[in-house]
């Protein structure tokens, strides 16, 4: 029995489905995701074995190469605004702001060349996607083990201020325009993009890093709710699309 009628079928079946449902387009558009990241990740570990041999920072370059394609795919544009603020080269510490599995996206988009990223435990055994973190320099925090996490970033902490290292905040702006899994939404659209100047942690000690951590907050915050055109009331965020950064 031939197969390939009922597999054509199957598959116009899938593409009228798409067509017609905002819900299947939007898992249609996720699997399609994971489906690239994973495939991409294959891909690129190849190419970072060849040509740097194994693990190394310097194999971020190839990483976002191929990361930074995946928003032709879907039709989103990242419009950045003072990436020259990371082009020097004294040392810092850069955070952003987290929202969905779309922020590896923008990450790419910015990315310093050397930047050492952390990132959860659990996607080291992702497959591919593992491997290829692993061979770009992550470096692995286990969040299950919360004492293990929190002294991982007290030591960043303490040693970001021993050392004087600035801290640079990149905010993203909301997603919820083009990106809402509640409503199953997943169009194209743009993303803005900014980098806050440099935050110094000269003259700061350790007891002043919770404090410091408090000043990335509000600015990055502040910065969110204006990117993403969020109004405020008394400081808190009105409207169906507020919502708060991570």
């Amino acid at each position: 029995m031939e197969l390939w009628p009922w597999v054509t079928s199957a598959l116009l079946l899938l593409l009228l489905l798409v067509q017609l449902s905002r819900t299947a387009r939007f898992y249609a558009k996720i699997s399609l995701y994971c489906a690239l990241c994973f495939s991409a990740s294959a891909v690129a570990a190849v190419v970072c074995l060849l040509r740097h041999g194994g693990r190394t920072v310097n194999n971020m370059s190839i990483i976002s190469w191929f990361v930074r394609t995946f928003k032709y795919v879907y039709g989103l544009r990242f419009s950045v605004k003072g990436l020259e603020k990371l082009e020097g080269d004294q040392p810092c510490v850069i955070i952003s702001n987290h929202q969905s599995i779309l922020d590896m996206m923008g990450l790419m988009e910015i990315l310093p060349k050397r930047c050492v990223q952390i990132a959860k435990r659990e996607l080291m055994f992702m497959g591919p996607v593992g491997l290829i973190m692993y061979l770009g320099g992550v470096f692995f925090i286990n969040r299950q083990r919360s004492s293990t996490a929190m002294s991982v970033m007290a030591e960043v902490g303490q040693r970001m201020v021993s050392e004087n290292v600035p801290i640079i905040p990149v905010v993203y702006s909301a997603f919820s325009s083009f990106y809402d899994p509640k409503k199953k939404l997943f169009t194209s659209g743009t993303i803005k993009v900014e980098v806050l100047d440099a935050i110094p942690t000269s003259g700061l000690t350790v007891a002043d890093v919770s404090k410091l951590m408090d000043t990335c907050h509000q600015a990055m915050r502040t910065t969110f709710f204006h990117i993403s055109q969020i109004p405020q009331e008394n400081g808190t965020p009105v409207g169906p699309r507020a919502h708060p950064v991570e």
